[in-house]
């Protein structure tokens, strides 16, 4: 049976979802516009602001269906929407971006990176890429997108990384939170829109693609650190302006909302209850208290509603497209798909496809996590990266051209990690044998056992202290005498 025509509704829904794409990566334009016309900078600003591009495209849809189809028909469409993911993208950036959460994280990344065998700068930064990218899969993406993005902010955008730096920061930040957020089935979108449908739990993700995004996010994140290893040698931990040290029960109220906020996601009332109650709360203890980002967070908002809104309307013609995909082919036109696309919303339609086998289905969700960083729109978090980092780059802007150039290669990399399947179910099941054989040694057998390790680390530690003696004697020598 040939599928029938689209309507002209359809039609312009598609027409509009392009505009919207070339608009967003068109918003340097608008701002050189602003310059050149004084007169109407305003409206040329407001159209260069890469958050509000899908929301005023959005707004033209819903004008062309009240034309078309009638103010009823408009109103029914966007009551059938399920807009709680921008609410909460807002509430967890307005709660996760205050003074005492980032101080808690920036204390929790320093505390690892000061374990790491590396200078200090370098260690920082790969936490930031490494670690914050992964805790996204239990306190979801957005909220791990908006720490590490502040946290980056604060330590290194803020003081004058350079452009070629910033660039590959944050597509490697991008694409990190995008497939870190996997080891859970309930943290990133695009896992949450399928997980209950096909019954993937936490053992599943964590077997299936854990162990395989923690590879390919600690491999960016280091070849990032690397890369820019002379900029981060420099950049050690910078002083910061003197104000209020936070008491204790602030910090612990903050992360209580924050939880809060983190474990009622999918119920608005609750969430955006805690919020408002959160408002009133940081009013009350406003010294502690840097600029809330509550502009900020209601841009990204905007932008994801807006992309709700718009994107509902492409179905016609994606969901065809994914039933004539096989399971190699799912995997490589769902990483380009969600370049222009959100990944949650691909997902959600290839678990409306019945019949489909499971490698289509690993196929289709690794596909989409791991163009999440290819593009703005490609993941939920990703504008709440921008929102935090555009105005430390040349102009306010950040090139959605020079993003896709920077990502490109952390994608690459996230490809090949998630292309280790068959090697994956291997190395699990030998895991798993190993650690059945483990639990049925005696005691005597254990310790015979880790005899070896015990004198190999012992001779690894002498060898490594006889090699700083030399230095530290150096070192003495050369002190001045009283």
């Amino acid at each position: 049976m040939a599928p029938s025509a689209p309507d002209i509704l359809q039609v312009i829904s598609a027409a509009l979802f392009a505009v919207a794409l070339v608009h967003t990566f068109s918003t340097r334009a608008f701002e050189h516009l602003a310059r050149m016309n004084p007169a109407h900078a305003g409206i040329f600003h407001l159209l260069g602001e890469v958050e509000v591009v899908f929301g005023f495209w959005a707004m033209a849809l819903v004008l062309a269906m009240m034309g078309l189809a009638g103010p009823s028909h408009a109103t029914a469409y966007l009551d059938e929407r399920d807009f709680t993911e921008p609410m909460f993208v807002f509430a967890v950036m307005v709660v996760a971006g205050t003074r005492p959460i980032l101080e808690l994280a920036m204390a929790l990344t320093g505390a690892i990176a000061r374990r790491l065998p590396m200078p200090a700068g370098m260690a920082f930064y790969f936490t930031a890429l490494s670690v914050v990218p992964l805790l996204g899969s239990f306190i979801t993406e957005p909220a791990a997108m908006t720490l590490a993005a502040l946290i980056l902010k604060e330590r290194y955008f803020s003081r004058a990384l350079s452009r070629r730096a910033m660039y590959a920061t944050l597509g490697t930040l991008l694409v990190n939170v995008s497939i870190g957020g996997t080891l859970t089935p309930f943290a990133a979108p695009p896992v949450l829109m399928v997980a209950s449908t096909w019954g993937w739990d936490l053992p599943f993700m964590l077997s299936t693609f854990g162990w395989k995004v923690a590879i390919a996010v600690g491999v960016n994140a280091l070849a990032a650190t690397l890369l820019f290893r002379r900029e981060l040698r420099g950049l050690a931990a910078g002083g910061r302006t003197a104000r209020d040290a936070t008491p204790w029960p602030v910090r612990a109220t903050h992360v209580a909302f924050l939880a809060g906020v983190v474990v009622f996601s999918h119920h608005p009332a609750l969430f955006m209850g805690l919020l408002l109650f959160f408002l009133g709360f940081a009013k009350a203890y406003q010294r502690y208290q840097d600029r809330l980002i509550v502009r900020e967070g209601l841009l990204v908002a905007f932008f994801l509603a807006g992309l709700v809104v718009l994107g509902a309307a492409q179905r016609w013609w994606l969901d065809p497209l994914l039933r004539g995909m096989d399971s190699t082919t799912a995997y490589f036109g769902a990483t380009a798909l969600t370049a222009i696309t959100d990944n949650a919303a691909l997902t959600y339609l290839g678990s409306l496809v019945s019949g489909v086998s499971d490698e289509f289905k690993y196929s289709l969700v690794a596909g989409a996590i791991t163009g999440g960083g290819l593009t703005v729109i490609a993941n939920a978090p990703n504008p709440a990266g921008f929102s935090i980092l555009r105005e430390h780059f040349p102009e306010g802007a950040i090139s959605p051209l020079g993003l896709l150039a920077a990502a490109s290669a952390p994608t690459l990399v996230a490809m090949a990690a998630l292309h280790l399947h068959v090697l994956g179910g291997s190395a699990m099941r030998y895991a798993a044998e190993f650690t059945d054989w483990l639990a049925l040694l005696e005691p005597d057998e254990a310790f015979l056992l880790l005899i070896p390790f015990i004198v190999a680390a012992a001779g690894i530690s002498q060898y490594w202290l006889q090699r700083r003696e030399p230095a530290h004697a150096e070192a003495a020598s050369r002190r001045p005498t009283a």
